[in-house]
């Protein structure tokens, strides 16, 4: 929030007389009491003579392309001669008589801006009448001629302006919205400096604003329906009639809302700010010649459509709140008013309408209408639902102070306030969680200093919050106001000792041994994304039964196109390894290790409450309502595996790098890995190998499908892994393999079998077959010709026989490969090769 010293420094003068610090103690006050500043800076400095002056004469010139004015200025003897200063100016917005801000030649303004008499327009002007923006005071979009309440000619404009001034912009975290106001802020300084504080919402007077003028309210204005389905608490209206349409708002509350970063707009729109501003209530004026009839606060129906104060028409939806009367929506409520209503040139009847709205459906329409506004960041964050009359009344008597008329002696309110609920604390809680010893005098003060109502009974304190202290709902809470006040710093930064653990788990020892084992093997680790495109699985082709389509969405998503949560880590892996290739990067391999999410139910999880421990039936539930959320393990890769170079040609990456990926992460887990023949998008028909465990399907490998490649801008034969981690069943292996003192044997067997016979099934059958002498067993050699016969292929393995008491005879190793090529014929067909 953007606030001025000099506001601040009034509002605590009224019960501190004579208060004032430095801007830089004033940033060190913000931060004692949790406040974070992004920065303050001093209103630019103006030098040379900038004067106070009265508009005597306007001639206005005629000629040109834009109206021109040439002004007489009594600028008193401030010029040397006492004579009417010639200037020539283009703005509109002031009159003959109104008392002005001259800047006279040798006068320099902010952005090194020199000012000197000159010839313009046939005319001389010989100096300038200011605007809020020339100053500093404003941008240029929210500027016009500054235009005192008065002032005599020729005496420096500086005071008058409060040009010194410091403007601070204070970030308020989410759950502090009372500090959104300068009633907030000033209670926290109030607390960081050791001061009275003197709250503007029990005396207004503190911010001087006469209610005198405001009568006690008596009977209803006009009838207003809150309907419950809003979840609004409360709703208030006030009127005031008769008021001037052609008055302007003075200079000092314009300057209040500029320097808050809100442009002057109309009195009676610029009351409504400057309380806002104040107490941290938003608030709405309407012409009320315009309203009909009575007013109903309603959720919006389908299709119902409003133009907004903003000249945008917006199409509403049904979980909206407005405010409408007999013909029509009148505003959206909690953020922005509409066109039908909206303060005119002419208006005369004002009706004032203040409410506290709720915070999370205010949120969610701001959001939905890409409509953010400050009352609807205030309402988002919680409002003070004790202070609409307050408002209202304060609203009231500013009008009336600044363009006349009558308030109304009628007044709308309803809603009513549930009691708070109080918290039970004992007095040393703060001390225990702090270990800091506080005494029970400073626990009940501080307490006490941010509006909360304190009782003690013995060693136990019931404390109320305050009305405008939304989050203050645990003995938690009440915990941190006590330690932030008595300052953060003062509590021992000890780290305690870190308990005796257990260790890994055996999941979390799985996963890390499968990310080192794939490193090892020279692929590069990313993090995927745990969202993907709304539409990948329709660019993937899938069946609209295809299990991976039971994604979950995300209802408030970051990215409107990546709305669903990954159900596979191949999307977010192939976008990376596109980017890769994109910078130019031809060779690359990517590994990536993350949970995917499954939808289970309706992924609908029941809202409990949190006063009680929910049931077992409960609990059972809400678990059953969150996704399935298994690790998966991912392998992308392009380009070549082994490097071209002196050495000879390179290889490129196959469908056999892919699966041999797969039984990396297999050997890490300690499981033993199947394959067979697949087809599964987005994999090659023909390239795709199903990976099984204990006959169970975990994954897929292969090359990917050409026209899935093609729509996704990747190289051709590029090919990927991915199976589920959590599939696998978890093994304990022991920690180094046992060797045997006793050599190996090492035979060859070729082995004839059809085209159709995966090499897989015919090396479990040797396996199998050659009994347990049998170390090791890999496929080496893969031969076709027509001596074989047609759909004939021979399949070569080395075979590794070794036993762990004795050293094994040639004929104890040809008895054991003669039983696994038996084993296989029996199983494949398969024949010795000759």
């Amino acid at each position: 929030m953007l606030i001025s010293q000099q506001w601040v420094s009034k509002l605590l003068g009224y019960s501190n007389p004579g208060w004032n610090v430095s801007a830089e103690e004033l940033d060190a006050g913000y931060v004692r009491v949790g406040f974070e500043t992004e920065g303050y800076e001093p209103i630019p400095k103006t030098t040379g003579p900038l004067v106070i002056g009265r508009v005597e004469t306007i001639e206005e010139l005629t000629g040109f392309k834009k109206p021109i004015r040439h002004c007489h200025v009594n600028v008193g003897k401030a010029n040397g001669s006492g004579e009417l200063q010639s200037i020539v100016c283009g703005a509109r917005n002031f009159r003959e008589g109104d008392t002005v801000v001259v800047a006279l030649p040798g006068a320099v303004l902010p952005g090194n801006f020199a000012i000197s008499a000159r010839e313009t327009y046939g005319k001389m002007s010989a100096g300038m009448i200011c605007s809020a923006a020339e100053l500093g005071l404003a941008d240029k979009q929210n500027s016009g001629i500054i235009v005192l309440d008065g002032g005599e000619p020729g005496t420096d404009a500086r005071e008058a302006l409060g040009l010194d001034d410091t403007v601070f912009d204070v970030n308020i975290t989410p759950d502090r919205g009372y500090a959104l106001s300068a009633r907030g802020l000033c209670r926290e300084l109030a607390s960081a400096f050791d001061l009275t504080f003197a709250d503007p919402a029990e005396n207004i007077e503190v911010a001087n604003i006469d209610v005198s003028a405001v009568p006690t309210p008596s009977e209803e204005l006009i009838g207003v329906e809150l309907r419950e389905e809003t979840q609004a608490r409360r709703f208030g209206l006030r009127k005031v009639t008769g008021i001037d349409p052609k008055a302007e708002s003075p200079f000092w509350l314009q300057r209040e809302l500029m320097l808050c970063g809100q442009r002057p707009v109309n009195a009676a729109t610029d009351v409504t700010n400057y309380v806002m501003f104040l107490l941290g209530q938003p608030m709405h004026a309407f012409d009320a010649n315009l309203v009909h009839g009575n007013l109903v606060v309603r959720n919006a129906q389908e299709g119902e459509v409003l133009e907004t104060l903003d000249h945008v028409k917006r199409e509403l939806h049904p979980e909206d709140v407005v405010i409408a009367d007999d013909q029509g929506i009148q505003s959206l409520a909690g953020v922005m008013g509409g066109n039908s209503s909206e303060i005119q040139d002419d208006t005369t009847d004002v009706y004032f309408e203040a409410a506290n709205w709720h915070p999370i459906r205010t949120a969610r329409t701001s959001r939905r209408h890409k409509l953010s506004s400050e009352a609807s960041r205030r309402f988002e964050r919680g409002v003070d639902p004790e202070i609409i009359e307050v408002a209202l009344d304060a609203a009231c008597a500013l009008l009336v102070a600044i363009a006349g008329g009558k308030v109304s002696s009628q007044r709308t309110l309803v809603g009513e306030l549930e009691a708070p609920e109080a918290i039970s604390m004992k007095v040393r809680r703060p001390s225990d969680v702090a270990g800091v010893d506080y005494s029970d005098e400073t626990v009940i003060a501080r307490l006490e200093e941010v509006g909360c109502v304190v009782e003690r009974e013995g060693e136990l304190l019931k404390v109320t919050p305050p009305s405008w202290r939304p989050d203050l709902g645990e003995q938690s809470d009440l915990v941190e106001e006590v330690l932030r006040l008595e300052g953060l710093e003062s509590v021992p930064s000890i780290v305690p000792p870190a308990s005796i653990g257990r260790g890994l788990s055996p999941q979390q020892r799985r996963r890390r041994a499968v990310g080192h084992a794939l490193a090892y093997s020279g692929y590069a680790e990313i993090l995927p994304t745990p969202f993907i495109r709304n539409d990948v699985f329709d660019v993937w082709g899938l069946d609209a039964e295809d299990p991976r389509r039971a994604t979950v969405k995300v209802q408030n998503p970051l990215d409107a196109d990546y709305a669903v949560l990954a159900t596979t880590l191949l999307p977010s892996m192939l976008e990376a390894l596109g980017r890769n290739v994109a910078r130019g990067q031809q060779h690359v391999a990517l590994f990536g290790l993350q949970q995917v999410s499954f939808q289970r139910g309706n992924g609908t999880s029941p809202m409990l409450d949190v006063r009680q421990r929910p049931s077992e039936k409960e609990v059972q539930d809400l678990l059953a309502s969150l996704p399935d959320q298994p690790l998966h393990v991912a392998t992308v890769a392009t380009g070549e595996h082994l490097h071209s170079g002196p050495w000879g040609k390179g290889r490129a990456y196959s469908y056999a790098d892919a699966i041999e990926s797969a039984r990396v992460v297999a050997r890490a887990a300690g499981v033993d890995l199947e394959l067979r023949n697949a087809e599964q998008l987005p994999w090659h028909p023909g390239r795709c190998a199903e990976l099984l465990v204990d006959g169970e399907s975990v994954g897929f490998a292969g090359e990917l499908h050409p026209q899935v490649l093609e729509r996704l801008g990747l190289p051709s034969r590029t090919c990927a892994m991915e199976l589920s981690v959590t599939a696998l069943p978890l093994r304990d292996r022991m920690p180094a393999p046992v060797l045997s003192s006793f050599p190996a044997l090492h035979q060859d067997l070729a082995l004839v079998v059809d085209e159709a016979t995966p090499a897989e099934s015919v090396r479990r059958a040797i396996q199998d077959g050659a009994g347990e002498l049998l170390e090791q067993v890999e496929l080496f050699d893969v031969y076709r010709s027509e001596s074989l016969g047609d759909s004939k292929k021979s399949l070569a393995f080395s075979l590794v026989f070794r036993a762990n008491d004795r050293t094994l005879t040639d004929e104890e190793a040809n008895e054991a490969r003669l039983a696994a090529a038996a084993k296989a014929k029996a199983d494949t067909g398969a024949q010795m090769r000759a």
